[in-house]
């Protein structure tokens, strides 16, 4: 097992319209949703805009994008992204029901996870996007 405290924190963007459900992705993940990642820094966006100019310049390691959000969901902006991102950070998009998954795969998303937000499967999904992306080592 590798010791990441020393790291430099990962940036992790949370877009969503609703300050609720910004604010939920942010309890469910906590600081450091696993001993073996650095710890997590938050960039908060409420609008499209914020989040293609925060991408565009660079240094985000993950987005979370919220599929309900208006007038822009997640999921078009996440299609968006990954065709005009060189090398696009991995994305993840919460829906709005569990049977939306399979819109997920249209927007290109590397994960997906459902309304209501279930703290335990979003850290899941984030742990492996980060470990992926990141090349760190899986927990023994």
């Amino acid at each position: 097992m590798t010791d990441r405290t020393d790291s430099r924190p990962l940036k992790v963007l949370v877009y969503s319209d609703d300050s609720d459900t910004r604010q939920q992705v942010l309890l469910a993940l906590g600081k450091r949703p696993h001993p073996d990642l650095p710890p997590f820094e938050y960039v908060e966006c409420a609008t499209e805009p914020v989040v293609i100019k925060t991408m565009d310049a660079g240094g985000i390691d993950l987005a979370i994008l919220d599929g309900e959000a208006v007038p822009a969901g997640g999921m078009g902006v996440a299609r968006q992204l990954k065709t005009e991102i060189y090398r696009c950070p991995p994305l993840l998009v919460l829906t709005g029901r569990q049977q939306d998954a399979w819109l997920a795969t249209w927007s290109l998303a590397d994960g997906v996870v459902a309304h209501p937000i279930d703290p335990v499967m979003l850290a899941e999904a984030v742990i492996e996007l980060v470990r992926g992306a990141h090349s760190l080592p899986a927990s023994s």
